[in-house]
């Protein structure tokens, strides 16, 4: 059922992202697409901005083959640009506006983009030229000399043209032809661009919406940053793929949320653990939420047993999770509507994609034993930009993507990650993922997130040292924090050292940033 499932929808894709606005306008024109917290757009109004929006792009000289890069935060004329640019056959290059200058001019630099719009107009507070939405954005955009320049969505700031952009080639099978140009966090070292095709992000929104069971009806809340490939593949393109509407909020606060769930009537929430750890904080742990909700989603990051628990008894529905990375599209896994799990499972394989768990010398390990996760599909990037060399490090023959995630698949196809190979630890001989050590501290009631890294030590042994975030609500020191792991943990286990933090560093997207903390560990 699954397969043939998968060749149905495989051969219902559009070629192009900007397919989707367009096929909803003919079914459906007045039906609600967007709603950006200002005004309500209709599949209609979207498609008519879509297409104003691409003869802006081309009166701009930007080409086909050509990467846009666009920096700002989840708003409508964003969701515009991302359908415009495949219009014209540009790569789009979505970039977080709350990025630091070094961060937005490596990627440029890298990516060698055609053109940057900056999604803020830039002012002073005055009536005449009121505060940006995304000052941030703004100042990026002044730095780099941007001009304000009418579009339809009012006035954006558009970068001079860089007429050294190469062209890259432009395919009509939308399996090749590059849509998006998605940059990690770099939380290990140096960004790198993903290229990821039409296909693959098509393919992605499909399946996704499709598990979610979504239809027109339904309200779905997109705060999680679109510049991320979850917030775009799965959170934006899956939404609108079942002509469902999008409720844009460009930044995370609980009370946003809160209000969105009792006002706009949302029927589904996605978002990242540290989103609900914070509604959990907010909201301390009092009656059910009361809502119209009928699927709740978390991912993005390592998903606590325990705070699967606390969400699910908040808003009494079960809580969904799934596992993906930028090079998958990033769906790799998820749990089923149907079949909702109460442990640390990621879910079952998505319908057209396949895993292999493997021993070190690339050959498949036993069912429950662990072993390096690879992952084939029509979900596989295409590459990283313009590094054959990272491409070739991460592929395998046959067209196998190794994550480098190490996980165990169960007997009922049920896969748990149990860590990441990169992030391995050896103290004393001994192995220690820091997944583990997390899953444990982020049990404790007073922590509200955590991450475990390792600290080389004179002897060329490494140490393992927990970072914690602890709930205000909650007082508890380091050492009472170690006596309570020392009871549930191996002694090599337990962290040589317990730093509490006020706040743990985070991306837009709220995943922590290991290599900052990696960094304090071994001062």
């Amino acid at each position: 059922m699954e397969a043939l499932d998968t060749a149905r929808i495989l051969a219902t894709l559009p070629e192009r992202l900007s397919g989707i606005p367009r096929r909803w306008a003919e079914r459906a024109p007045q039906a609600s697409a967007l709603h950006d917290g200002a005004r309500h757009w209709t599949y209609a109004e979207l498609a008519a901005a879509v297409d104003e929006t691409a003869a802006l792009l081309r009166a701009l000289q930007v080409r086909p083959g050509d990467r846009l890069m666009v920096v700002g935060e989840n708003c409508a004329a964003q969701v515009a640009l991302i359908f415009a640019a495949a219009e014209v056959d540009a790569w789009i290059v979505n970039v977080n506006g709350r990025l630091s200058a070094r961060e937005v001019d490596q990627i440029l630099s890298h990516c060698g983009a055609r053109r940057v719009i900056y999604l803020a107009t830039p002012g002073d507070g005055s009536a005449s030229a009121p505060l940006p939405s995304s000052p941030e954005s703004a100042a990026h955009g002044q730095r780099h000399a941007a001009v304000p320049t009418p579009s339809p969505f009012g006035a954006w700031m558009i970068g001079a043209l860089n007429p050294d952009c190469t062209l890259e080639p432009v395919h009509a099978d939308s399996a090749r032809q590059v849509a998006a140009l998605i940059y990690t966090t770099g939380t290990t070292g140096q960004p790198k661009g993903v290229m990821l095709t039409h296909r693959n992000l098509l393919f992605i929104a499909a399946v996704s919406s499709t598990l979610r069971g979504l239809t027109p009806t339904d309200r779905a809340y997109g705060v999680l940053p679109i510049t991320h490939v979850y917030g775009l593949a799965s959170v934006m393109l899956g939404t609108l793929c079942a002509g469902a509407c999008l409720y844009l909020c460009p930044r995370f606060t609980p009370d946003a949320v809160l209000k969105a769930i009792r006002d706009d009537g949302l029927t589904i929430l996605q978002g990242v653990p540290a989103m609900y750890a914070r509604l959990l904080e907010t909201l301390g742990g009092g009656e059910q939420i009361k809502s119209q909700l009928r699927f709740i989603y978390a991912g993005g990051s390592p998903l606590a047993p325990s705070l699967k628990a606390q969400v699910q008894q908040l808003f009494g529905l079960p809580l969904h999770n799934g596992y993906g990375l930028t090079e998958t599209s990033p769906t790799v896994s998820q749990t089923r509507l149907d079949r909702p799990r109460n442990d640390a499972s990621v879910g079952q394989v998505i319908p057209g994609v396949e895993v292999r768990l493997v021993d070190a010398g690339g050959d498949d390990v036993a069912p429950g034993v662990d072993g390096e996760l690879w992952v084939r599909g029509p979900n596989i990037m295409a590459g990283y930009y313009r590094e054959p060399e990272l491409t070739a490090a991460a592929m395998r023959d046959g067209g196998w993507l190794n994550t480098g995630d190490v996980a165990r698949q169960d007997a009922d196809g049920a896969l748990f990650i149990v860590g990441r190979t990169k992030e391995l630890i050896i103290r004393s001989g001994f192995n220690v993922y820091p997944l583990e050590v997390e899953t444990v501290l982020n049990a404790h009631p007073a922590v509200t997130q955590s991450a475990v890294v390792g600290r080389n030590a004179a002897d060329g042994n490494e140490e393992v040292v927990a970072f914690v975030e602890i709930d205000p609500r909650h007082r508890i020191t380091p050492e009472e924090l170690q006596q309570y792991l020392a009871g549930l943990l191996s002694p090599y286990k337990c962290p040589s050292e317990i730093i509490a933090m006020q706040a743990l560093p985070a991306a837009a997207t709220g995943k922590i940033l290991k290599g900052q903390l990696r960094q304090l560990a071994q001062k």
